[in-house]
């Protein structure tokens, strides 16, 4: 009503107004549609239509209003009243209690006009990040196929699987929203531009579970694990330069934070059951820090969440022959794996029986979702007896017939399901490695060569370029690993 007679008493007394008054007659007028727009609470990309929201949980929802103005919260599920003020800002947030899986619901959000979300589904929540292998879509890429995506975009339309994409962005500045596509069902059209690992892990969460999944993908292939850390998590590493805000140096997607900041903040808070990372590529040239880059990030993510120590499972990188300066794969792989047991609450996928010597993009993404759903299924969701941790190397023994290697997680023995195993090679003092013969005993592994008359040292799958050919009898791949601690320089 205000802003009403404002602009009629102006209509009136239009014949009085000169050249020197219209400017300030310009500004009212804005001032008055400004005030018109104030009373509708607004949401971020995250928090929206067709969402799910994870069950049995209290889940953060968040936006803006009019400045200290009383901001209602009413879900439909029990139909209670929350109540928050929002800040001198505008800003509000607040906690909400969630049922068991179900829906469709709907959350009305209220400061004097109301705004009504629809199709919300409580189920379990899924955040899935990292660089081109987790980013490459169900359609694959360019002359790189995923294999099977014919038969997935066939089998697509489910209404239980919720999908929410992130669109590529960098900034120096935490933001507070994204560009996304919006929450969708996963159908022909949505999935096929969706990560093929994230949506395959959600199917079979999802058919497993018998639940409603939304899984959230934010990736962008060729990054570097700094980039998708914040400020202060890099403040332990004095090597690494965070830029300011006000740099005038042009911003690149593998800048320290800026995918963070544009691609991670703005979800901060969501309700997730956990994380699944496939990243690692990039940062071959750094693997003597990468072991506490991932373990400070993972700690640093969790932090903000505020929601405990939610599961985080990640994948090795796999196999390529990779024709770059960046340096050697086996030193990230390890790494990777040195990085397991200081997170807590985290698993990790080996895929070193699952690469291609021609393409760092490999065509078989199914066979990594299935373990990383294993992951979750066994760890999570407590499904007892199922087979998930991949054998790692425990330790060894010199004997006069070669080395004796003994493994964790191989309680059932190993297998190389009747194959020659190819991948291990041994050394003598002069520590120069040549191919070894392998055979598989009752407590491990034996290898030998005969160009090396006293082996002292022995290493698995320690290149570039390897197909992993020893598992434990489920079917999971040994993770590569050397026996010395010798400088890789």
């Amino acid at each position: 009503m205000r802003e009403r007679r404002l602009l009629r008493g102006l209509s009136q007394n239009h014949c009085y107004l000169n050249s020197s008054n219209m400017r300030s007659v310009f500004l009212l007028v804005l001032l008055c549609c400004s005030l018109a727009g104030l009373g509708e609470v607004s949401l971020p990309a995250i928090i929206a239509s067709n969402m799910v929201l994870q069950r049995q949980s209290d889940v953060l929802l968040w936006g803006r209003a009019t400045a200290g103005s009383k901001v209602t919260v009413v879900p439909s599920w029990d139909h209670k009243v929350y109540g928050v003020t929002a800040g001198g800002d505008g800003a509000w947030k607040v906690m909400v209690k969630t049922p068991g899986a179900g829906g469709p619901y709907s959350i009305r959000f209220s400061d004097g006009k109301a705004v009504t979300l629809n199709n919300i589904l409580i189920g379990e929540v899924w955040l899935c990040s990292g660089q081109s292998n987790m980013e490459m879509p169900v359609k694959g890429f360019k002359n790189q196929p995923v294999l099977g995506s014919t038969r997935l975009l066939m089998d697509a339309d489910n209404p239980q699987i919720r999908l929410f994409r992130l669109e590529r962005a960098q900034s120096r500045t935490p933001q507070t929203d994204c560009k996304a596509t919006g929450w969708q069902d996963a159908n022909t059209a949505s999935v096929t531009d969706f990560s093929a690992v994230g949506y395959q892990y959600a199917k079979i969460l999802q058919e497993k579970l018998k639940v409603p999944v939304g899984v959230i993908m934010t990736t962008w292939g060729g990054t570097v694990i700094e980039a998708w850390m914040d400020q202060q998590s890099l403040a332990s590493f004095p090597g690494i330069k965070v830029l300011n805000a006000d740099d005038t140096a042009k911003i690149f997607k593998n800048e320290p934070t800026v995918l963070y900041n544009a691609m991670v903040h703005p979800l901060v808070g969501y309700g997730i059951k956990g994380v699944i990372w496939y990243q690692g590529e990039q940062n071959r040239p750094n693997p003597d820090v990468y072991d506490s880059l991932l373990v400070t990030m993972v700690k640093e993510w969790r932090r903000l969440w505020g929601r405990g120590d939610w599961p985080f499972y990640y994948v090795q990188i796999a196999p390529y022959g990779y024709n770059d300066k960046l340096g050697p794969a086996a030193p990230l792989r390890e790494a990777q794996l040195k990085a397991l047991p200081r997170i807590p609450h985290a698993g990790m996928v080996v895929s070193v029986d699952a690469g291609e010597q021609r393409s760092i993009h490999p065509a078989d993404k199914t066979v990594i979702s299935e373990r990383l759903a294993c992951w979750a299924l066994a760890d999570t969701y407590n499904r007892v007896g199922l087979p998930h941790i991949s054998p790692t190397y425990r330790s060894m023994k010199a004997e006069k017939d070669g080395i004796a290697i003994s493994f964790n997680d191989a309680s059932n023995g190993l297998t190389s399901f009747g194959k020659t195993l190819t991948a291990f090679e041994v050394a003598g003092d002069d520590k120069v490695f040549y191919p070894a013969k392998a055979k598989i005993t009752g407590n491990g592994i034996i290898v030998w060569s005969d160009s090396v008359s006293t082996p002292v040292a022995a290493r698995y799958a320690w290149k570039d370029w390897v197909i992993g050919d020893l598992y434990n009898t489920e079917g999971l791949p040994v993770a590569p690993f050397r026996t010395d601690d010798w400088s890789l320089k």
